[in-house]
């Protein structure tokens, strides 16, 4: 019984390798980048790949360049962030300050210095006549 299954085992595997499938082997492309690692590499080669590093290069710059505005901004936005909180205290404090220098108490502390008092008898209601035109 164990030879049995052991033909049957090896039957399988022989039927699993004839299905297998070579896939073609991809031709690496010369290009720039690809010249620079290979082992026969000449000044031919080098002056081919030299654009391409030129615009590698051009392109870290840009990046490196883009960062530091970035940054930049960030801390411009920061900064005048905090400015516009302090000047929102600021006008708070003013307001504040207004509300309590306009109350009737202090005016009258204020103009009692310049002899002027608070009236006690209420204001009057003055009316008008009216005029007809005779024309």
């Amino acid at each position: 019984m164990t030879n049995r299954l052991r033909a049957e085992i090896q039957e399988e595997e022989v039927e699993k390798e004839l299905v297998v499938e070579e896939k073609p082997v991809k031709e690496i492309s010369e290009n720039a980048l690809w010249l620079l690692f290979t082992k026969n590499f000449n000044s031919e080669k080098a002056t081919s790949a030299l654009p391409f590093l030129l615009f590698l290069a051009l392109l870290g710059m840009l990046y490196i360049g883009n960062m530091h505005m970035a940054e930049k901004s960030i801390r411009d936005i920061d900064k005048i962030g905090k400015e516009v909180k302090e000047l929102t205290w600021d006008y708070k404090t003013a307001k504040a300050d207004l509300a309590f220098k306009s109350t009737l108490s202090e005016v009258a502390k204020k103009v009692d210095t310049l002899g002027i008092k608070e009236s006690i008898a209420p204001p009057q209601r003055l009316k008008a006549e009216e005029v007809k035109d005779e024309h």
